[in-house]
């Protein structure tokens, strides 16, 4: 007897961690986008690996770059996908059934989540990074609308849509016990590459005032939680200092310059989710 050939199926999700790995340029990334855990990604690519018999993602110095394979596997990944997401088109789920994909700088990230209901939120992907990585995301694609901090004279890509900006007002921020010696050098929660890190510094310099970096981490929170152990000065916008931190007003502290907050969404977007953007623009850039 012959034996029956046995059709071997690849899920349309192992398709997708396939396109969001080579879109958001890392697992960890990807991961966070689809909602799912680095392993079990990680296990979605060797599964798909063991069935094309070698390896479609190789480490590169900005993180998984695709092999020779891998661009195969990545141009019928985006067709299987369009061919799946053609289907559902056919009883008009697709715009209704994907989620939206919401880009938060982490400074913005809990006032968006106070002003937005449950419900809300219910088809909303979020991903909260710094502003940089925010840019970055809609200009690569894997973020389809996104609230960050830009400085003024810093131009935006052209295929991206300013749906709403306002100039945001900040300012140094400490706890309550902070107190800083006459003459010593001041100390900074900060991480370099971004752009708080960039305002306090810049607004020293133009003085010429001495400072050291006491505490630096990407972590958005962790540099909260040491300006709340009292052991420096960061700088936040005005409206957004956290209780029990305030703003610093000391005669000594140079006034930082003021940044942008932006509403930005990828081309086309405003046409499907008009309401989510006004809400957005409503309850966040104009308040």
């Amino acid at each position: 007897m012959h034996r029956r050939y046995q059709h071997l199926s690849i899920p349309t999700e192992i398709m997708r961690s396939v396109v969001g790995i080579s879109e958001a340029g890392s697992i960890t990334k990807a991961a966070k986008l689809l909602g799912l855990s680095q392993p079990a990604i990680s296990s979605q690519i060797k599964r798909i690996e063991h069935a094309v018999g070698g390896s479609i993602f190789q480490k590169s110095a900005n993180g998984s770059a695709t092999t020779e394979l891998g661009k195969l596997v990545l141009t019928q990944a985006r067709k299987i996908l369009e061919a799946n997401d053609q289907l559902l088109m056919l009883r008009g789920a697709l715009n209704d059934d994907h989620s939206i994909r919401l880009g938060l700088s982490n400074i913005y990230s809990q006032k968006v989540l106070e002003v937005m209901s449950r419900a809300e939120l219910a088809g909303i992907c979020i991903y909260a990074d710094n502003s940089a990585e925010i840019t970055k995301g809609l200009l690569d694609g894997y973020i389809d609308v996104g609230i960050f901090m830009s400085m003024s004279e810093v131009p935006l890509e052209s295929s991206l849509e300013v749906v709403a900006q306002r100039e945001e007002e900040v300012t140094w921020v400490r706890s309550t016990d902070f107190t800083l010696s006459p003459g010593a050098p001041v100390p900074l929660l900060t991480w370099p590459g971004q752009i708080t890190h960039d305002l306090m510094v810049q607004a020293l310099e133009r003085k010429g005032m001495v400072y050291r970096i006491a505490f630096s981490s990407p972590d958005y929170h962790a540099r909260i939680d040491a300006a709340k152990a009292g052991i420096g000065l960061t700088v936040l916008p005005k409206r957004l200092v956290p209780v029990p931190l305030m703003a610093a007003n000391e005669y000594y502290l140079p006034p930082p310059s003021s940044p942008k907050v932006l509403l930005c969404a990828r081309p086309g977007f405003r046409q499907k989710h008009a309401k989510l953007l006004d809400d957005l623009q409503a309850r966040f850039i104009a308040s």
